[in-house]
């Protein structure tokens, strides 16, 4: 077999690749043993009609496309070895030459993985933040948690207020007319979460028990339903039921209730001692997010668009997993939002490019220094992800292996060595 590779444009090149006749036809014999299973010729059982018969009944020809078939994923994966290159996408592929006899030629249109050429990345200057914890920080943590230890009281009489759950009844009128999705009964609505159009929960807030108002808002002009996107609506609205959060006492008793501490004090020595922890742990990100960007922007490489988009994937796909954990959906957000799926990937994009590009100069990092990943490295990320999945690292070593993901797991422990290796290097201003 005959490859080779010629770069046309930016991360573009062109794969040309000769196949000997001897590889056409075990092709051919594989596809023939393939195909002869599936027709019926008369006097012949299935399967079993002579390879001469076969051909002069259907043609060679019949079996050049199930041949190539065969053959192409074999050569094709053969030449990017030869050849060196790093696809990030699939071919495009065009069949030249294949025939009994004849080499198999093909040409394949292929994006690779783009040169990355690395600028100072060595003693890189980075802000030094304080890790310290603010009586404000303890504070703002302890009243989070009265605001979620915090009972749900009905409320008899008075108005609405913000961070009150309103139970309402709803219908919005466009024109006049009621629109289709515009209607709810005993809808749960927090005031000051933003669940609804812009404009409508402010409105809410004043209302009494029982009392009704028509609330004018005007749906975002991204809006997803076209008919609606940008037009002024009326929402009938009446409130049902008013519930409002009843705090607890910050004393020694909520102390007791959340915590194994006895003393109010105590749990808010321990809390200290943890909140420095975090802000620790968020510094050291921040830090290295901060290097890595540096590095970043030392780089000259070009991002393809294909890598930009697969990136997106993944990123629409980790935010619709934290939708469904707060009970909601894709079409929720969409229909809440006034957004898209175009518009919010659009919206994710120039962070995706980021992810990829810094993704990419930290590889090609790790590739100039040397790291690499041993046994013992690979045993213990196997270990780590143990504790998290609950499943044997060997278990998981089987799986990943089976998916054909423990290179992509190598090439991730390469690129932390490579973070690591920034924040050691670097300075702090």
């Amino acid at each position: 077999m005959k490859a080779n590779w010629e770069k046309i444009e930016k991360n573009i090149g062109v794969l040309e690749v000769e196949v000997d006749a001897e590889q056409v036809a075990s092709a051919l014999d594989k596809a023939f043993r393939k195909v002869v299973q599936k027709v019926n010729v008369p006097g012949f059982r299935k399967g079993k009609v002579p390879r001469g018969i076969f051909e002069a009944r259907f043609g060679i020809e019949s079996l050049y496309q199930d041949a190539i078939d065969i053959l192409l994923p074999e050569v094709y994966t053969k030449a990017v070895e030869d050849t060196g290159i790093e696809p990030i996408d699939r071919p495009d592929i065009d069949v030249e030459q294949f025939g009994r006899g004849q080499a198999f030629k093909f040409k394949a249109k292929v994006t690779v993985k783009p040169e990355v050429k690395l600028g100072e990345y060595k003693g890189l200057v980075v802000p030094a933040e304080d890790a310290s914890v603010g009586e404000e920080e303890i504070n703002a943590e302890l009243n989070r948690l009265q605001q979620r230890h915090a009972e749900l009281v009905v409320v008899d009489e008075g108005p609405a207020q913000l961070g009150d759950h309103a139970v309402i009844d709803f219908e919005g009128f466009l024109e006049g007319v009621p629109f289709e999705g515009g209607k709810g009964e005993n809808h749960t609505l927090e005031l000051g979460s933003g669940s609804f159009i812009p404009g409508f929960e402010d409105q809410v807030v004043g209302l009494n028990i029982a009392e009704e108002k028509d609330i004018e808002v005007s749906f975002p002009e991204n809006y997803h339903a076209e008919n609606l996107a940008g037009k002024p609506v009326v929402f009938k609205v009446k409130l049902n039921e008013l519930k409002r959060k009843n705090l607890p006492a910050l004393d020694d008793e909520f102390a007791k209730d959340v915590s194994e501490f006895d003393t109010l004090d105590e749990y808010k020595a321990d809390l200290t001692s943890k909140l420095q922890e975090r802000k620790a742990k968020e510094l050291e990100t921040v830090r290295e997010n901060a290097v890595v960007d540096k590095a970043s922007e030392g780089a000259e490489l070009e991002v393809p668009e294909v890598l930009i988009n697969n990136e997106i994937d993944n990123m629409l796909k980790d935010f619709e997993n934290r939708l469904r954990m707060q009970g909601m959906n894709l079409q929720l957000y969409f229909q809440f939002s006034g957004q898209d799926e175009a518009a919010l990937r659009e919206q994710m994009k120039s962070d995706a490019e980021k992810r990829v590009r810094n993704n990419l100069v930290l590889e090609e990092i790790a590739k100039v220094e040397g790291f690499e990943v041993s046994d013992a490295d690979m045993e213990e990320e196997l270990q780590n992800l143990s504790k998290m999945y609950n499943r044997s690292a060997d278990e998981l070593r089987n799986i990943f292996a089976s998916n054909g993901y423990l290179e992509s797991l190598a090439s991730d422990l390469k690129v932390r060595k490579a973070v690591k290796f920034l924040i050691e290097q670097s300075k702090s201003e």
